[in-house]
């Protein structure tokens, strides 16, 4: 079946791994969106971080991110829907982990921009605009859409393990491959919830939709889309779950799809 749309997972999948998106994965994205095909961005990332990638989705281009908390207008810059996780699930989250894991720190995506403890273990370049504060769930400013923590004292495996433990039933834990990070997320929101609400607002049903990705939190999406590929460096989880494989994201595995598919 030709799809209705297309959604990419971003780092590791449609992006190098130095970051950069290459010139024909642009093109192959704009001769799908030319011919009358959905695409959207589902990413991890924040909203923040795809002002730089306005030029692969044009004038159209729309992103679910956060792992799904957050849709986000890449042309305009523009958050347009969150699903935010309830203030005091956050204090509760933050304050067991701060207690059964001595050392962790926190972060928060919000829709106005990441706020975090002076003591949390950054990966990344913090933003020139962020808050810092002494005790996460404090912050009254803006509703949380990803919670972050992280451990600098246990491996990602591990720490990624006695956080989903710690956070049982209360929020969804995944994991990007970004540095340790445990990615909190409210109950129910994930890349294929999001994208299925999107999808389902464009008239478009999962077997219409073919997905791409590399991490175990695209596995969710992965086994939603009516046909799904993993790109050949991807997590073994998801190379076993996919229907379909693609070469590796440096050598523009999903435009190498795309292409056949629009050739």
């Amino acid at each position: 079946m030709t799809p209705r749309l297309i959604a990419t997972d971003l780092d590791g999948t449609l992006l190098r791994s130095d970051g950069s998106v290459s010139a024909r994965s642009v093109a192959a994205l704009r001769a799908v969106a030319e011919a009358g095909i959905e695409t959207v961005l589902v990413t991890a990332r924040p909203p923040r971080w795809l002002d730089e990638l306005a030029h692969v989705v044009g004038a159209r281009g729309v992103a679910i991110c956060g792992n799904g908390a957050f849709r986000y207008d890449v042309a305009e810059r523009r958050v347009f829907g969150e699903r935010t996780i309830a203030r005091e699930v956050v204090s509760e989250i933050v304050r067991d982990l701060r207690d059964q894991v001595p050392g962790t720190g926190f972060a928060a995506e919000r829709h106005n921009g990441l706020a975090a403890e002076s003591m949390f273990a950054a990966i990344h370049d913090h933003p020139e605009d962020l808050v810092t504060t002494s005790e996460i769930e404090l912050l009254e400013d803006a509703a949380v859409g990803k919670l972050l923590a992280r451990n600098p004292h246990l491996t990602d495996e591990e720490f990624i393990e006695v956080a989903t433990d710690v956070v049982g039933d209360r929020a969804i834990v995944a994991f990007s491959g970004a540095g340790g990070l445990a990615e909190i997320s409210a109950v129910g929101v994930t890349k294929a919830a999001a994208l299925a609400e999107w999808s389902g607002e464009l008239g478009i049903i999962a077997d219409e939709v073919w997905a791409f990705g590399d991490m175990p939190n695209d596995l969710p999406m992965l086994t939603w889309a009516g046909r799904s590929f993993a790109v050949a460096n991807a997590h073994d989880e998801v190379l076993a779950a996919a229907t379909d494989h693609a070469p590796a994201n440096d050598e523009d595995g999903v435009a190498q799809v795309l292409e056949r598919l629009l050739g």
